[in-house]
């Protein structure tokens, strides 16, 4: 029989929950908070988190590396797994706003997928927010949904998967 085993440092929270009847042993389960690394603050003051293992399975195992990537929002503790469709509808109305100021935005999103820090990419491209999602958000949760992808695809297109489909969205060039 083989094993999924896997060897990573791991960080140990104490976990105390003596056993019980069904259903309080289950209430008591289901209390347990999640576990997030906070990656990134916004000026808005939310934050970025990911959890670590993410849940994806590559041939019915799982996926060692993977993470998910949310937006927590600490005032009503809501946890947003944003999508690439949400953000790619978001600068879809961006666009039928204000074309030059999008396409600064995803210029700006190709900069971070080259390895730039999103804040340095918003002062040195000086983009502004044009409604619906704020530009630093957008680079900021991108920043890190890459590190997933290159994580999950690790021979070269993981980043490039999706920011190739937003080049080509709005046919851009790199």
């Amino acid at each position: 029989m083989s094993k999924n085993l896997f060897n990573h440092n791991v960080h140990l929270i104490p976990l105390n929950i003596s056993n019980s009847t069904q259903d309080t042993f289950r209430m008591e389960l289901m209390n347990i908070p999640y576990l997030l690394y906070e990656v990134e603050v916004l000026s808005t003051g939310e934050k970025i988190v990911i959890n670590k293992p993410g849940g994806k399975r590559n041939f019915g195992r799982l996926a060692k590396n993977d993470f998910m990537v949310f937006i927590y929002s600490p005032t009503d503790e809501g946890l947003w797994l944003i999508s690439h469709d949400e953000i790619k509808d978001d600068l879809r109305c961006k666009y039928q706003q204000n074309k030059t100021e999008t396409e600064k935005i995803i210029y700006g999103l190709l900069d971070v997928c080259n390895g730039m820090e999103p804040e340095a990419v918003i002062k040195n491209r000086q983009l502004v927010n044009i409604g619906g999602l704020e530009t630093e958000k957008i680079l900021k949760v991108y920043k890190w949904i890459w590190g997933q992808e290159d994580c999950n695809y690790p021979n070269g297109e993981g980043r490039w998967l999706s920011m190739n489909g937003i080049l080509a969205e709005f046919n851009l060039k790199n």
